[in-house]
């Protein structure tokens, strides 16, 4: 989670499954992290990403509810992904 707090309010992390699967798509993404009840058809788009580009996946003990919370967002964030330098 510290992770997510030093790049909060960058443009190296990217918020939500659209953004995040255009990232992966663009080979631009380093880490995906998931919320811990992540639908599982976003889980497996990414799986498959996964075996197609080198980057690591993280799935926190947070909810989608509290993930969006924690990132001062008053909406869920199922995803977020943090971008390659």
């Amino acid at each position: 989670m510290n992770e997510i707090k030093k790049y909060l309010g960058t443009d190296k992390l990217v918020i939500g499954k659209d953004k995040t699967m255009k990232a992966l798509s663009n080979g631009k993404v380093e880490k995906v992290i998931l919320a811990s009840n992540a639908p599982k058809d976003l889980v497996s788009d990414i799986d498959y990403y996964k075996k197609l580009g080198g980057f690591e996946v993280v799935t926190t003990k947070f909810s989608n509810d509290e993930l969006g919370t924690f990132c001062k967002k008053s909406f869920s964030i199922s995803v977020l992904a943090i971008l390659k330098q």
